[in-house]
């Protein structure tokens, strides 16, 4: 059973890493793009209440994306563990987090924080903007969305640091190289063995 959070700059590639150690691991991973989309295509209350707010361009505020969150996690596919990605993002829903987790008398695991130098960073994801025609993902875009994830982030990690509950591993590299460094990781802090 693995309660799990990632953590890293955009463009660590954490998406990527979810995928396979949701599959390793048999947990679901939970992106809060995810829950927002599922929401919406379901046409929940919730899902039309986070609509209004991504059709006009702006953040889905706190109060809704933790009922989401909340109700997402309170499905009976996380019962025996998940992968956060993508929240908590502010020092508030790591209270939010620990308030939902605390309810089902659970809290989590551990928190992999996936590092990596911002100069690679940049140049991975300009190569990608140029590989999939993006044209937000100009350096300076970049450069700016890493400034807003250390200043927001930072304080995250503290507190998981704290709390003894952080891995830190190099996300620079084969995408299969990362995801042994993680195992290796998950399994060095006596957590459970990949299923597949």
């Amino acid at each position: 059973m693995t309660r799990m959070l990632l953590i890293g700059p955009p463009g660590a590639g954490k998406g990527t890493q979810a995928v396979r150690l949701s599959a390793a691991y048999g947990v679901p991973a939970i992106s809060t793009g995810d829950i927002f989309r599922a929401n919406v295509e379901q046409g929940t209350e919730l899902g039309l209440q986070a609509k209004q707010f991504m059709d006009a361009g702006k953040y889905v505020p706190d109060s809704l994306t933790n009922d989401l969150v909340r109700s997402r996690l309170n499905d009976h596919d996380v019962s025996e563990g998940f992968l956060l990605d993508g929240y908590p993002r502010t020092s508030a829903q790591v209270d939010e987090l620990d308030e939902i987790l605390a309810q089902s008398g659970h809290a989590l695991d551990v928190v992999v924080l996936i590092v990596a130098e911002k100069d690679e960073i940049v140049t991975r994801l300009s190569k990608r903007a140029i590989d999939q025609g993006r044209s937000d993902d100009t350096e300076d875009v970049i450069r700016h969305r890493f400034e807003v994830y250390e200043e927001q982030t930072a304080p995250l990690i503290s507190i998981y640091t704290s709390r003894g509950l952080v891995v830190e591993v190099d996300g620079l590299g084969a995408v299969d190289d990362v995801t042994a460094r993680i195992v290796t990781a998950l399994t060095a802090r006596g957590l459970a063995q990949p299923v597949a």
